[in-house]
């Protein structure tokens, strides 16, 4: 039985017809809300029939768990694919950075679900949230004991503090661009962040007692 569903989810997913209303249904949650969304709007937006919608979703919360299970998992996949073409530390974390925040710029309407529904925390998503934000959480572990190894970051940091301190920092980062209404090249931030990240905000020449 679990091995039919998995198949016809694999085919469902394999089809043109599952992205296009996803797309849909991320731009339609992201302009009105997810509990003012319907099901007619989103087929609208989608250009199907709202029976079409129930071919490959059982409801609106079915859509918005695809949303984090699959649609994130999948620009999840592309910063670990950025972050693997670095040698050093620094630079993975810049073009994790980057890659983040292009991703964000390049899609608004995904940008603004997921900023809502992850400060949220729904319990709809509760799983697939946990488990993007130990992805993320990983990776970004993952750069900064690299960068331990390498001297290039310091070694007597609590690394919990560490991993908030970056991802609360692009966090807020983007829901300022969101706010502004983007009116500004979001991933020119990417840059002045790693900076940030690794030099801080105290200066070097000064010595404090």
């Amino acid at each position: 039985m679990f091995q039919l569903e998995a198949l016809i989810n694999k085919k469902s997913k394999s089809n043109g017809k599952y992205h296009q209303i996803l797309e849909a249904a991320i731009k339609v949650f992201a302009e009105q809300g997810f509990h003012q969304a319907t099901i007619s709007q989103i087929a609208k937006e989608a250009g199907v029939a709202d029976g079409t919608i129930y071919l490959y979703f059982k409801n609106k919360e079915d859509i918005m768990v695809n949303f984090f299970g699959y649609k994130t998992k999948e620009v999840f996949g592309r910063f670990r694919e950025e972050v693997d073409k670095a040698d050093n530390a620094r630079d993975k974390l810049r073009l994790l950075i980057k890659r983040h925040l292009e991703e964000f710029q390049r899609d608004r309407s995904m940008a603004i679900l997921y900023q809502t529904e992850t400060r949220r925390f729904s319990r709809m998503c509760e799983e697939q949230i946990r488990e993007m934000s130990k992805m993320y959480l990983d990776l970004v572990s993952e750069i900064v004991e690299s960068g331990q190894d390498e001297g290039l970051m310091r070694k007597d940091l609590y690394m919990g503090l560490v991993k908030r301190f970056i991802i609360g920092a692009i966090d807020e980062v983007i829901n300022t661009w969101l706010h502004s209404g983007g009116s500004y090249d979001l991933v020119s931030m990417a840059d002045p962040l790693v900076d940030l990240f690794i030099r801080g905000v105290g200066n070097p020449e000064v010595t404090y007692s």
